[in-house]
């Protein structure tokens, strides 16, 4: 599924089950929610501190699901065409960054 046809989704989603998006202030607090669950799974599974036994079981595909599921519903409500800025954003960084990892490195 593309990002046009993810965002109609939700839109939808929100219309048939979730009555109306919630305002824009409470979305992204929702937004940093999601955020810091994604970050929790990553420092203690991927990072260095220790997975509590409650936290094994936590899904990191579905957090991050949650996290794309509230950018959708943000750019719904602010009438932004998230597939046309991600493409966009995408060209700029191909163009700007086409050499510079290659060079860099650190990253060898």
């Amino acid at each position: 599924m593309d990002i046009k046809n993810a965002q109609l989704e939700v839109d939808n989603w929100i219309k048939n089950h979730g009555v109306r998006y919630f305002n824009e202030l409470t979305n992204m607090a929702q937004l940093t929610e999601e955020v810091g669950e994604v970050a929790r799974i990553i420092a203690r599974r991927y990072g260095e501190q220790s997975e509590k036994e409650s936290d094994k079981n936590k899904d990191l595909g579905e957090e991050l699901a949650d996290v794309m599921f509230v950018v959708l519903c943000l750019a719904n409500q602010t009438g932004i065409n998230l597939q046309e800025a991600f493409d966009k954003k995408l060209d700029i960084k191909t163009k700007r960054d086409h050499d510079r990892h290659h060079n860099n490195e650190k990253l060898k």
